[in-house]
């Protein structure tokens, strides 16, 4: 069987759509899939089990990447093609079967309207990230087994969602303290290479004895396979966090300029805590833009994310741990 699905170019949301090929490999363990992704997310799926092959999708003018992807699988007969960007590549191929996302729908998480997709709705299948032997013994390298570790995550796609450096690490310095979830724990500082100016003054504020910088050290799937070994996550709204949540960790995300009904992180070990500004006052703002606004994060205080941390830990500790999505 030839499925081809088609993702999404940034990190979180092909996350979010993961759970569709776990469903699907499950349905069909003698599938050969091909995914569609920008390249961002691409390397999200190379320990996929039945993968046969990656489409890197980049962008180019005139919609000329859809074309590209039209002509790199004109040429094969499909059983399955799933088109999660909703374009027309489904119907200008040869296939037995296609499914086309239904249109966005802001009232419902992400994962729940993506699995309307293939008529799952009603009980939708939560992300997952794979890993390879290979990615687990690079993560056990980069985070040896020692005292427990806060994921920390506090770069994103674009200034706007940023918490302030010094935010996060007056709440690092409550999580560890002696009185905190986690006393002394180490903190892993992850973010991409290009985003380390977002995070220098964070990891200069952290004691070097605790701190583990990797910034820059970890491809998707070893992020994935480092965030299974820690003990919390707490970032900005982004891929990581989408990632850890897949993961089974205690996941809690930042809020401000984002709908946290649809992008929440998903699942029962995770939270969230929100600006007190509600996302319809950020947004409205006479000069609100995503693209050039600075931070807007700011009405979300060290006391509000500490008091949802707590919050979440204890119920992460109450509840038996599930199995981690995260797979091998």
């Amino acid at each position: 069987m030839q499925i081809l699905f088609v993702t999404a170019t940034r990190i979180g949301d092909a996350i979010l759509s993961t759970g569709l090929l776990s469903y699907l490999i499950k349905r069909y363990p003698t599938a050969h899939i091909t995914v569609a992704a920008g390249p961002a997310a691409a390397p999200l799926f190379g320990p996929m089990p039945g993968l046969d092959r990656i489409i890197i999708m980049r962008k180019k003018r005139g919609s000329l990447h859809w074309f590209n992807l039209w002509a790199r699988c004109i040429g094969r007969r499909w059983d399955l093609v799933i088109d999660l960007r909703r374009s027309l590549i489904a119907w200008l191929l040869f296939t037995r079967e296609r499914r086309i996302a239904p249109p966005t729908n802001l009232s419902l998480h992400r994962v729940e309207h993506l699995a309307a997709t293939l008529g799952l709705q009603d009980s939708p299948p939560g992300p997952i990230c794979w890993t390879s032997p290979e990615n687990n013994d690079r993560a056990a390298l980069l985070l040896p087994d020692g005292p427990p570790t806060i994921a920390v995550a506090a770069a994103a796609n674009w200034p706007g969602k940023q918490w302030r450096p010094e935010y996060f690490a007056s709440l690092i310095d409550r999580l560890t303290g002696s009185t905190g979830i986690l006393p002394n724990a180490r903190i892993a500082v992850l973010a991409a290479e290009q985003e380390r100016d977002q995070v220098t003054l964070l990891l200069k504020s952290i004691p070097a004895a605790r701190l583990i910088d990797l910034v820059g050290q970890t491809e998707l799937p070893v992020a994935a396979a480092v965030l299974r070994r820690c003990a919390f996550f707490v970032g900005n709204d982004s891929g990581l966090m989408h990632m850890s949540a897949a993961m089974g960790t205690p996941t809690l995300g930042l809020f401000g300029p984002s709908i946290t009904t649809h992008y929440a992180p998903w699942g029962e070990r995770t939270g969230w805590v929100r600006t007190a500004k509600s996302y319809d006052e950020i947004v409205s703002a006479p000069d609100y833009d995503h693209r050039t606004t600075g931070t807007v994060m700011d009405s979300l205080s060290v006391d509000m994310a500490e008091a949802a941390a707590r919050d979440l830990w204890q119920r992460a500790n109450k509840a038996a741990a599930p199995e981690a999505r995260g797979q091998t």
